[in-house]
C-alpha cells in the first residue's frame, strides 16, 4: 500500500495525516463519553443506545464515535435533509433536531441533534448526536410497537426545526415535546446530554481548526476521506468477482406470525460491490418497515465487518458501495407506513448478507447469531400517577466462526450495546428479576460452537401496564456455516396464575402485578462439522455447564465413563463412526431433495 495516503502532493505530512485522523476519532469519542455521562435514562446512560460524530461542512462524516453503529450510517441522508431545509441560514449557537423517518430520521424515539460549528465567523462543520428517547408519545408507552399501522401511531413527528436560535433555546419546542411524552423529565435530561455531546465536539473541531487552520484542516480530511476510500476499494479488490444470492426471513410482520423474505444479491465487480434487495418483501401493515438511510446503515455495517484492514470511521468507506432498495418494499416504504420496530430488518440485512458472502469469502464469515438484540417493555404509571418506561434490551449470542466459538452475552454487531444490571434495572423500574443466565446446549453444534442463548425472566411488580416484546428466531434458526448446526431458536413466555403462554414474537399487550415475562434468546449457529470438535474442547464444555452429557453424546458422538468426566474411548469411536454416517446419508438425502 502506498505510505503516502495523499498520492499526489509534495507538501503532504503523513505525520500530521495520522495525528490528525486519531484527533478527530478522539474528539467523536469525546463527544459520546459526553453523552453516556451526562443521560438521565437507562437506555442511553446503560445500554449505550445512541451515536456521536463529526462532520465536515459540506455535510460528510469525518469521524464516528464508539457507539451505535446502526445510528451512524444514517447521519449522512439526515444532515443533507438539514442543509436542504436550511440552506445557509445556521448561526452560531443553533441547534437543528428532527427525528421523522420520512425527513432524514429512522424511528421517531431516534431523535437527531445538529450543532453547526462556526470558526473565524465561518461555517466549517457539524457536531452529531442521536439517541434513542424512553419515549416519544402515540398510541404506546416508548414509541416502539411492532403492531402499528402507520405513523401517525407512533408518537411525536419532527421535521428539521430549530432547538436553540443563536444560543437561545426555543421554549416553544422545548414545551411542544414535553407535553407529548410520558416521562418528560427524562426525555428532557437526555436531550440535555445531547446538548453536552454536541458542544464537546464543537470544542474539539474548534481546537483542531485553532492548531492547523481551516484550509490545512479541510485539505487532510479530504485526504482521510479518500484514504479511507482506496482502502476500502483495496479490500474489496481482494473478494473473488461474482455474483452471491442468499434469503433470509424475519418471522413476525409486527402484526402476524408470517414469514417476510430478505433476499440480498451481493455482485462483486473489481473494487465496487453492489447490494440489491430486489425481491424481498413489499412493506407490510407493521411497524417493521426500514427506512433507507437505516437500510444502508446495515450495509455498510456488513462491509466494515468483512474488511481484514484497519480503515478510518468515516463516509469514504461508503464510496465503492451501491445499494438498490425498491421503492415500496420493506426497506424503502411508501409513507406513511409504519416505522418503529424497524431496527428487526437491519439485524436481518447483515445475516442476510452474510449468508451470500460466506460463498465467497468461507473463511471470513461467521454462522448467524441471536438475529439481532430482544426488547421487553413495559411501560405505565406508578400508584401516584407517575408514568414509567422500562425498557430492557437483551443481548445473547454469536454464530461461531473459523476462528472459534461464538461469543455469548454480547450484543450483536451492529449494535454495540451491553445488557443492562440487574441492579440498576430493578432500582428504576418496577420489575423483579427472577433469573438470568446462559441455556445449557443452545449453541449450534459445530467444529467451532455457536454462543449460548440467554434467559431473562422478570416479574412486574406494578398494578397494570403495557408489554411490549419485539424478539427474532422463533420460527427460522440462526444458520450455521460448513456444515455447523443451527443454533436453538427463541421462546417468550407469560406466566400468569401458574400457567405458561408462550408468546408470539412480536405482540403489544395489556399485563398485571405478578404477571411474569421470560424470554430466551435464540443461540448462534456453528460452523464446521461437529464431528471434526475436539473431544477435550467438549470436555470443557461440560466442565463449564455449556452442554449436557446427552448433548455431547448426540451432537459430537463424545461418551464419557460414567460418573467421571473422562471419555470412553472406544464408545466415543463407535458412536462418532455411527454419526458420520448417519450425517451423511442426511447429507444425500438434502441434495436429493433440492434436486
Amino acid at each position: 500500500m502506498n505510505n503516502n495516503p495523499a498520492g499526489k502532493s509534495d507538501d503532504f505530512d503523513l505525520i500530521t495525516f495520522e495525528v490528525l485522523r486519531n484527533a478527530l476519532a478522539a474528539a467523536a469519542d469525546e463527544m459520546a463519553l459526553m453523552v453516556m455521562r451526562s443521560a438521565r435514562s437507562s437506555v442511553v446512560r446503560e445500554l449505550l443506545d445512541f451515536a456521536a460524530a463529526l462532520c465536515d461542512r459540506e455535510g460528510r462524516l469525518i469521524a464516528q464515535g464508539l457507539s451505535l453503529p446502526l445510528h451512524l450510517g444514517s447521519i449522512p441522508d439526515a444532515i443533507q435533509v438539514v442543509r436542504k431545509r436550511f440552506g445557509e441560514a445556521f448561526a452560531p449557537g443553533d441547534l437543528i433536531i428532527l427525528n421523522d423517518p420520512y425527513h432524514g430520521g429512522m424511528h421517531l424515539p431516534d431523535i437527531f441533534m445538529f450543532k453547526p460549528i462556526f470558526f473565524e465567523e465561518r461555517l466549517e462543520g457539524f457536531a452529531v448526536v442521536v439517541a434513542h428517547h424512553a419515549d416519544i408519545g402515540g398510541r404506546v408507552p416508548g414509541g416502539g410497537a411492532a403492531d402499528s399501522t402507520e405513523i401517525f401511531q407512533e408518537g411525536l413527528r419532527l421535521p428539521p426545526l430549530k432547538l436553540h436560535v443563536a444560543g437561545v433555546p426555543d421554549e416553544a419546542v422545548y414545551d411542544l415535546i414535553k407535553l407529548n411524552v410520558r416521562v418528560p423529565d427524562t426525555v428532557m435530561g437526555d436531550l440535555g446530554a445531547q446538548v453536552a455531546g454536541c458542544m464537546a465536539g464543537e470544542h474539539g473541531l474548534q481546537a483542531l481548526m485553532q492548531h492547523y487552520g481551516a484550509a490545512v484542516f479541510h485539505a487532510y480530511v479530504d485526504e482521510i476521506l479518500n484514504y479511507s476510500e482506496r482502502v476500502t476499494r483495496q479490500e474489496i479488490a481482494h473478494w473473488p468477482d461474482g455474483d452471491f444470492e442468499f434469503t433470509d426471513y424475519e418471522d413476525h410482520d409486527g402484526r402476524q406470525g408470517v414469514l417476510v423474505p430478505v433476499k440480498v444479491r451481493v455482485e462483486i465487480r473489481g473494487d465496487r460491490v453492489r447490494f440489491d434487495f430486489a425481491g424481498s418483501s413489499p412493506q407490510v401493515k407493521g411497524a417493521i418497515n426500514c427506512t433507507p438511510s437505516f437500510a444502508r446503515s446495515a450495509v455498510y455495517i456488513a462491509v466494515r465487518s468483512l474488511m481484514r484492514t484497519p480503515v478510518p470511521n468515516n463516509e469514504g468507506c461508503f464510496r465503492p458501495i451501491e445499494i438498490v432498495l425498491p421503492e415500496g418494499s420493506i426497506f424503502n416504504p411508501k409513507p406513511p407506513a409504519a416505522v418503529a420496530a424497524r431496527g428487526v430488518l437491519g439485524y436481518r440485512i447483515l445475516d442476510a448478507i452474510f449468508g451470500a458472502m460466506a460463498k465467497a469469502l468461507p473463511k471470513q464469515v461467521p454462522a448467524a447469531g441471536d438475529g439481532g438484540i430482544s426488547g421487553i417493555r413495559i411501560g405505565g404509571y406508578h400508584a401516584n400517577g407517575r408514568a414509567f418506561q422500562f425498557n430492557d434490551i437483551i443481548c445473547g449470542s454469536w454464530g461461531a466462526g473459523a476462528g472459534g466459538d461464538g461469543g455469548e452475552g454480547v450484543a450483536h454487531i451492529a449494535t454495540n450495546i451491553s445488557n443492562q444490571p440487574i441492579e440498576i434495572l430493578e432500582a428504576e423500574n418496577p420489575v423483579r428479576v427472577l433469573d438470568y443466565g446462559f441455556v445449557p446446549d443452545s449453541g449450534g453444534a459445530g467444529r467451532h460452537r455457536g454462543g449460548l442463548a440467554l434467559q431473562r425472566h422478570l416479574e412486574f411488580a406494578g398494578s397494570e401496564a403495557v408489554l411490549q416484546v419485539r424478539t427474532h428466531r422463533r420460527d427460522v434458526p440462526p444458520y450455521g456455516l460448513e456444515g455447523g448446526d443451527s443454533g436453538s431458536t427463541s421462546q417468550t413466555y407469560l406466566g400468569r396464575g401458574g400457567q405458561e403462554t408462550l408468546l408470539e414474537t412480536k405482540i403489544t399487550m395489556a399485563i398485571q402485578k405478578g404477571d411474569r415475562i421470560r424470554h430466551i434468546t435464540a443461540g448462534g449457529g456453528g460452523f464446521g462439522e461437529p464431528l471434526e470438535r475436539d473431544p477435550q474442547a467438549v470436555i470443557v464444555d461440560i466442565r463449564n455447564e455449556k452442554i449436557s452429557r446427552d448433548y455431547a453424546a448426540r451432537k459430537y458422538g463424545v461418551v464419557l465413563v460414567a460418573g467421571q468426566l473422562l471419555i470412553d474411548a472406544a464408545a466415543t469411536a463407535s458412536l462418532r463412526e455411527r454419526l458420520r454416517a448417519e450425517r451423511t446419508l442426511q447429507g444425500t438425502a438434502a441434495e436429493t431433495t433440492k434436486a
